[in-house]
């Protein structure tokens, strides 16, 4: 009989320590890779608790145990997890360490999976839980999984190939970059273990992990240019291995640790962020010397060649005809009050499908109505679905993945009827004016996006107010829709990235934001570009953006009289980008709601 309640399978698991010989046990979400999103078979603590946010871990102590979620899921938390099972607790206020330290009994044995954190959680964690006198135990399999009766296998899905035409460089080029990289600081090979990068690296794509069209897979990249793919054999098809070469061996992914083991005397390369614990306990077991440098891929992923570039355009055109066709639907249904957020947002998937290549969504649409507008990463079901309100602030965050790139937009709308609020018009230009600030930006090479951000906030700080979310993450090229270095976000607060120096090539989102709590929300997002600038009598190199997103920016919220003439000049040239890249792909009733929304300012 399946365990149904998440009461008894806390009872089961707390069994299951006993049996172990420990007193509690750390639940994060990852999985091997440390994936951002992970597959079904990893949602250990989702099983565990009815947490489903994105972020978040537990610790299950024999007679206690805490959700540690950050100011994103405060609400989500305590709506999904029992505070009789579970205590809530804040991140980054709150640690997991610091909690054992309380919590943890002189002698306790406090386990975790060494496949699911880094080698700097688990020092940090260890040395906390010492001074309480515990020891952190790393285990040799997880004990969710001796009592998740249920548990999903992970995906037998093929991995294919990404064709040379999308991927705009062979792999063999990319692992000569690599081994060239090894050779200079002196390592013999890299483990490559975020599914992202050894999908950039080897040319492959999957459909193992919602969202991400990865393959489970790790990679060991040799200084030499040849390389190693550890991947279950029932993924590899013909074409695959035809692509792969014979400079790219394929082994079974069970084999992987005891690849590790032998690697004796080797210097390797293992990226602190990505490189989980066991892969350096195993090489260290082994007699190899481990080396936590980046990951060799991350840079050159990050700065798209000129073909990745055209792709991202290419896809970019046409998800913005979809995104279109959306909006003029939502204009004219949702008024009625009869449209859901739920099937606002199995529209808007079915124009993306109608498009004939979209391969997945690049994240859950984000369908906000009224005051879940307010919550910057609202992620709507069943439970928490409701009736878009008439009269009221509608938000939409969504995305494609194509084969040609990966997309993410926001658009904020009124839904009529009526006229929206002052402090609405206000709060929303605001917003518009800091995006365009950043969509204008001009600035020398070397700079970061910590050192960028707060052109968005500028004219809301002046309002005194603010968003607690960063203005921009990086985006993949068919791949993480969330991909680092690069970012733009206040450079305080620990925030990853906010120091990377800007390339020409990166990718960002640029989308600043408003949230008043149980009220509405505002966000405007467009990816862009970075791009070499020519500036007459400059002193040096300058970069700038390229907008890559062409999608009418709701007119009806906005505060004229709070735009400069510079700022509307953008607009207007901006909306004749967009008539000129859509209207081509649009007829009749929305090739007129594009004319109309397209109108100069």
């Amino acid at each position: 009989m399946l365990m149904q309640t998440h009461e008894a399978r806390l009872a089961a698991l707390r069994q299951e320590l006993k049996r172990r010989g420990l007193d509690g046990f750390i639940v994060p979400i990852s999985d091997e890779h440390m994936s951002e999103y992970v597959g079904a078979y990893a949602q250990r603590l989702q099983w565990l608790t009815g947490f489903g946010g994105s972020a978040g871990s537990a610790v299950v102590m024999l007679d206690k145990a805490a959700i540690f979620v950050d100011g994103r899921y405060t609400v989500q938390v305590r709506d999904q997890v029992d505070e009789k099972l579970f205590e809530y607790r804040s991140v980054p206020k709150d640690t997991i360490g610091g909690w054992i330290g309380e919590q943890a009994q002189q002698g306790a044995r406090i386990g975790y999976d060494p496949w699911l954190h880094s080698r700097q959680w688990a020092q940090a964690t260890a040395k906390a839980a010492a001074k309480a006198g515990a020891e952190l135990v790393a285990v040799d399999s997880n004990p969710i999984d001796a009592v998740w009766q249920d548990q999903p296998e992970p995906s037998p899905a093929p991995a294919i190939v990404q064709d040379n035409a999308l991927a705009g460089r062979s792999s063999s080029e990319k692992r000569a970059e690599i081994a060239d990289w090894l050779k200079r600081e002196g390592h013999d090979a890299a483990v490559i273990s975020a599914l992202d990068s050894v999908a950039w690296l080897l040319n492959i794509r999957g459909a193992d992990v919602s969202h991400t069209p990865v393959a489970l897979s790790y990679v060991v990249a040799h200084a030499d240019g040849t390389a190693e793919l550890f991947i279950a054999s029932e993924k590899v098809t013909p074409e695959l291995a035809q692509h792969l070469g014979n400079a790219v061996s394929v082994r079974e992914r069970s084999s992987f640790a005891s690849a590790l083991g032998a690697m004796k005397g080797k210097s390797v390369a293992v990226d602190p962020n990505y490189g989980v614990d066991a892969i350096a306990q195993l090489l260290e077991a082994g007699g190899a010397t481990v080396s936590f440098e980046r990951d060799p891929t991350i840079l050159p992923r990050a700065i798209k060649n000129p073909v990745e570039q055209q792709g991202q355009r290419d896809a970019q055109a046409r998800d913005g005809a979809a995104v279109a066709r959306f909006l003029r639907w939502i204009e004219e249904t949702a008024p009625s009050g009869e449209v859901d957020e739920l099937a606002a947002a199995a529209k808007l998937r079915e124009f993306r499908e109608e498009l004939g290549n979209l391969r997945d969504l690049s994240f859950d649409t984000i369908s906000a109505a009224g005051p879940h507008a307010a919550l910057p990463h609202y992620k709507v079901d069943e439970d928490s679905n409701i009736p878009i309100p008439p009269s009221s602030i509608y938000l939409v965050d969504s995305g494609g993945q194509y084969p040609a790139g990966t997309t993410d937009i926001t658009r904020t709308v009124w839904i009529g009827p009526g006229e929206p609020t002052a402090e609405m018009k206000d709060r929303y230009t605001r917003v518009l004016k800091g995006h365009i600030q950043i969509a204008r930006a001009v600035f020398p090479q070397g700079t970061s996006g910590g050192q960028l951000d707060g052109f968005a906030r500028q004219y809301l700080w002046e309002a005194g107010v603010d968003y607690a979310h960063g203005t921009g993450h990086g985006v993949g090229s068919f791949l993480s829709v969330h991909e680092g270095p690069q970012r733009i976000a206040k450079p305080s607060g620990g925030q990853a990235g906010t120091d990377q120096e800007l390339f020409a090539g990166m990718i960002l989102s640029n989308e600043p934001g408003y949230y008043k709590q149980g009220h509405f929300g505002i966000r405007i997002e467009n990816l862009v570009l970075v791009e070499k600038r020519t500036i007459e009598g400059a002193e040096g190199d300058y970069l700038g953006f390229e907008t890559l997103t062409f999608v009418p920016i709701d007119r009806t919220l906005v505060e004229k009289g709070l735009l400069t003439e510079t700022e509307i000049a953008w607009w207007n040239d901006y909306h004749a980008q967009v008539r000129a890249i859509l209207a081509p792909q649009l007829e009749g009733e929305d090739l007129a709601w594009l004319e109309r929304h397209c109108a100069q300012l």
